[in-house]
């Protein structure tokens, strides 16, 4: 026992003295991840001056005992608070949480019949701001608005097993609804992989999972939706009923068209394990976007073979020479207790942080293992892929994990309530949080951009189509892509990758000089170049004019005119605009695009 004390304080000793995450320490991330320092690539990152010391980064280098003792209990007390409300609402039969919806639809609308388009600001969610899962500043919300209550709406309305349809309400999170259909052997086409990530933000904003190269992004598998239109009017837009074009418009536009108060959503039928194959991979940085590319995507086009083409996908690279690739197969509980199939379940607290335990192929070799579905669903939940390491430095130790593990995650919420303006602005200096969308056929450009100019590891990749639509939305695919039939690509959908940049920049782990914001707005550039696409929920430089080269604005603009979202509810730009907006700069905004001309919708040629 002795030993093992000894161990803990050694740990911890040793962190103190310097091994967290500071700009003032030299730490390589060669030597963060346990890898070689011999096996560096031979793109080579620019040199920068040493960054001086100062307050911020102190009180940065101690968070953690913010994070300890007051972040960790109060998450632990909130997440048991909302699972006794879904517990209570799972209670309920689906024609009473169905007649619970409907009254508070009508209270909805009562409400944004009581504002006064004169004398009251835009209209706004009540949701207080350091409540988003997003890294951007709510900043939007510091102006005079119209607040209205959409708290209640956070039940499941309906599994339709016959239909294959979940009908939700906005705020039913991932972890509530693969709790409530994955023991039916059904769930949601696309399952995002953190657990609090809501239905709203996922549709109104952006959602990917490992199965997004076969259903697209998690707006895709909508099937309607029911919306409060700004006059009040309840509607339900489908892709082929009158409100076809507010159906296409939704998606990507930060809930300014209306407000979102239910969706459908597509089911599909599941097993009960999840057949993981881990691959790893060493070679340089186009040599590990190749063998990413070829884990999921037949060289010979047959992109819709289901023999051919996984149903789960995601590769981690961990440095600018290796990375390890994993495809996914459900499986029944029969073949999965076939003797000698090794089964890991990844969910309990104890276990080792997922992306550290898919590190090990790179010394294991190759291998198979079979995890319980659900819990694969939510593998980077705990260490929140892994910025869990720079939260809690030790939070990845065996002691800690056994000890603590059963608190985690911090809530991200209860993390930026405790920031405060200081902190926060520090992490979007000295931090990256950002995804990548790029075409399939230019991750290998997009990972040595992101190696030069950020030298982030480890890095997420994950594919998604990009399905070429009867309009032309926000997001839409390269014009003319099916003419080329490159790798991944069909003649409905191109082929597109998340690369996910999260973690400390490797010149703000060595104490470098790092420019966070500048850093962004290169990305940003390089994206636009590219035709890739920058999720708003993270933190974004974009001027209005550089926004609009990146989205296409034709679909967005014609219905915030049709639905009378001008001047009662905040632009998608302007909502999404990093600093603080004033009541004067929205309004003047506002003004000027109601002055504008209709602008035609794109529809795509046959």
């Amino acid at each position: 026992m002795n030993h093992i004390v000894t161990s803990i304080l050694l740990q911890l000793l040793s962190f103190l003295l310097g091994s967290s995450y500071t700009p003032h320490f030299t730490l390589h991330l060669s030597d963060l991840f346990g890898l070689s320092s011999s096996k560096m690539s031979d793109l080579e990152a620019p040199l920068r001056p040493k960054r001086k010391k100062n307050l911020m980064d102190f009180l940065v280098r101690f968070r953690w005992i913010v994070v300890i003792f007051v972040v960790l209990p109060l998450s632990f007390l909130y997440y048991f608070s909302i699972y006794l409300g879904d517990v209570r609402s799972e209670c309920k039969s689906f024609k009473q949480r169905q007649k619970e919806h409907d009254e508070n639809v009508k209270k909805v609308v009562k409400r944004l019949k009581e504002r006064n388009a004169s004398k009251d600001g835009l209209v706004c969610t009540a949701r207080k701001p350091w409540v988003a899962v997003g890294m951007r500043n709510v900043d939007y919300k510091r102006a005079r608005h119209f607040e209205v209550d959409l708290s209640p709406f956070r039940n499941v309305l309906d599994i339709d097993k016959e239909r294959m349809i979940a009908r939700v309400e906005p705020l039913v999170n991932m972890g509530q609804i693969s709790r409530v259909t994955v023991p039916m052997n059904v769930a949601l086409a696309v399952v995002a992989e953190l657990d609090d990530l809501t239905v709203g933000g996922l549709i109104n904003g952006y959602g990917i999972e490992g199965s997004s190269h076969l259903y697209g992004l998690f707006s895709d598998t909508v099937v309607s939706y029911e919306v409060i239109l700004a006059d009040g009017q309840v509607v339900r837009a489908t892709k082929d009923n009158e409100y076809s074009d507010l159906f296409y418009g939704i998606p990507w536009s930060q809930g300014t068209l209306g407000l979102l108060v239910s969706a459908e959503i597509k089911l599909i039928p599941i097993k009960e394990y999840m057949k993981l194959t881990y691959k790893p991979v060493v070679g340089n940085l186009k040599e590990i976007a190749q063998a990413y590319i070829d884990s999921f995507s037949p060289r010979d086009g047959d992109q819709d073979n289901p023999a051919k083409v996984p149903d789960f996908v995601e590769t981690m690279v961990y440095t600018p020479t290796e990375a390890v690739c994993m495809t996914g197969r459900y499986a029944s509980k029969e073949e999965t207790k076939q003797k000698g199939n090794v089964i890991n379940s990844v969910g309990w607290w104890f276990k080792t942080w997922f992306y550290q335990h898919a590190q090990t192929a790179l010394k294991r070799g190759e291998f198979v293992e079979y995890i319980p579905t659900r819990e694969y669903y939510h593998r980077h939940t705990r260490c929140l892929y892994w910025e869990g390491k720079l939260i809690l430095p030790f939070g990845d130790q065996w002691w800690f994990r056994f000890f603590f593990g059963w608190i985690m995650p911090p809530k991200v919420s209860l993390l930026k309530a405790t920031q405060g303006e200081y902190v926060r602005n520090y992490y979007h200096e000295n931090h990256v949080i950002q995804d990548m969308l790029v075409p399939l056929y230019k991750v290998g450009d997009a990972l040595e951009w992101v190696h030069r100019e950020m030298e982030v590891y480890p890095l997420w990749l994950c594919p998604h189509r990009l399905y070429r639509l009867p309009l032309k939305t926000m997001v839409y695919p390269e014009p003319g892509f099916e003419l080329h039939r490159r790798q991944g690509d069909t003649p409905y959908a191109q082929m597109y990758t998340d690369v996910g940049v999260y973690y400390a920049p490797g010149p703000i782990l060595r104490g470098e000089v790092f420019d966070g914001a500048e850093a962004v707005r290169k990305m940003e550039s390089w994206l636009i170049e590219n035709h890739g696409f920058q999720p708003q929920y993270a933190v974004s430089e974009l001027t209005e004019k550089n926004f609009w080269r990146m989205f296409d604005g034709g679909l967005y603009e014609h219905c915030r005119r049709k639905y009378s979202a001008i001047g009662t509810f905040m632009s998608v730009y302007y909502k999404s605009k990093k600093g603080r907006k004033t009541e004067k700069e929205v309004q003047d905004a506002e003004q000027e695009t109601a002055e504008l001309e209709t602008p035609e919708v794109d529809e795509p040629a046959d």
